[in-house]
């Protein structure tokens, strides 16, 4: 037999871990990871398809080690008057995240935030040996702001890192929570926004506090809304200086040619990609209405995925919804589950295996 990981001069702190996935499943509805359902249409294909040809043609040299092109242009998408100094992309949003945690966090240092929440950050703490330290949300999933400012307070935290749309909640932060915490913390106070675009009507954007908070930083992904998960696209807007310390942590040439041409190739068709948004939301509206009728509880939800409940076994509805051939995701508080929003079909097979499972 080979040897296993306890053979291994693995670090200590990593033993017994295992790694992180959602279940990849064979099933004709997939509703578990927020993907956008909507693949891309013929002339995006065809643009990405003779931005890769081209590119392929210089594969043989190391790619713009500094992705300014694409910097430049995701700073024109974001608007609030950004330069590409101001704008950073990596590998994903979790390559994003991990890099700010090896710049601003560190053995010694504290990283902070506030459950439940996105189950990656504190992997992102574990991997850059950062300390973990989690606060509690309200009973309605919104963040509790003197309980979250008595935390910044007592322990002093390097990275704050807040979800807006939460996830998997759904919830949106107002921006004056987002002040006053911005307005206690001693480090750097991450915004990750990876569902800003399905935020409903009204709902604003912490770009828009960037001026006045120069160690605030936005992270976005162009995986959901831009249905671009295959693409691996993650970015940031903030202070060029901050941008500057992730330069000194990035891997050497971190983002291919062809990531980079077909990113921005996705980019020049931004307002196609995003035209079934707001369908998305939509039906996302209808979902919760529909789960609150069923007389569920459903998180009041500003992204592209519904969390619902609650149930005394969830691992018995997760599992007779798969049996009937949809997967959503067995996260979050115990008691509640997930369903990303996809397309009409999809939903409405959701919709049918689930009062079947009531049924029962």
């Amino acid at each position: 037999m080979g040897q296993t990981l306890d053979d291994l001069p693995l670090r200590d702190d990593l033993r017994g871990e295992v790694p992180y996935g959602a279940p990849q499943l064979d099933v004709p509805v997939l509703l578990n990871v927020n993907e956008n359902p909507f693949p891309p249409s013929e002339d995006v294909i065809a643009d990405i398809a003779a931005s890769v040809a081209e590119a392929a043609r210089g594969l043989n040299r190391y790619p713009d080690r500094e992705a300014l092109g694409l910097r430049a242009d995701l700073a024109s998408y974001l608007g609030h008057a950004l330069t590409s100094a101001q704008v950073w992309a990596a590998n994903g949003s979790n390559e994003v995240m991990l890099q700010i945690l090896q710049a601003f966090g560190g053995p010694g240092r504290l990283a902070l935030s506030f459950a439940p929440t996105y189950s990656m950050y504190p992997e992102y703490a574990r991997d850059s040996c950062t300390t973990w330290v989690v606060g509690r949300r309200a009973e309605d999933f919104t963040l509790d702001r003197e309980h979250a400012l008595e935390l910044i307070r007592s322990h002093q935290p390097s990275v704050v890192l807040l979800a807006s749309p939460n996830n998997p909640t759904g919830t949106a932060l107002p921006l004056d929570v987002v002040e006053s915490i911005c307005d206690v913390a001693p480090g750097v106070v991450v915004v990750d926004e990876a569902y800003a675009e399905f935020r409903r009507s009204g709902t604003p954007s912490a770009l828009t506090l960037l001026p006045r908070y120069p160690r605030l930083i936005v992270t976005r992904t162009m995986s959901k809304a831009f249905a671009f998960a295959g693409g691996r696209l993650g970015y940031l807007a903030a202070d060029a200086a901050i941008v500057d310390a992730l330069r000194i942590v990035r891997l050497p040439y971190h983002l291919s040619a062809l990531t980079q041409a077909v990113a921005r190739a996705a980019l020049r068709h931004a307002d196609g990609l995003l035209a079934r948004v707001d369908e998305l939301r939509r039906r996302r509206d209808e979902t919760v209405a529909w789960l609150r009728e069923c007389g569920l509880r459903v998180a009041d939800t500003d992204a592209n995925f519904a969390l619902f409940g609650t149930f005394d076994d969830r691992h018995v509805v997760w599992q007779g919804l798969l049996d009937r051939g949809v997967l959503i995701r067995e996260t979050g508080p115990d008691g509640w589950l997930r369903v990303s929003i996809g397309s009409a079909e999809e939903m409405a097979a959701f919709r049918n295996a689930l009062q079947e499972v009531l049924a029962l």
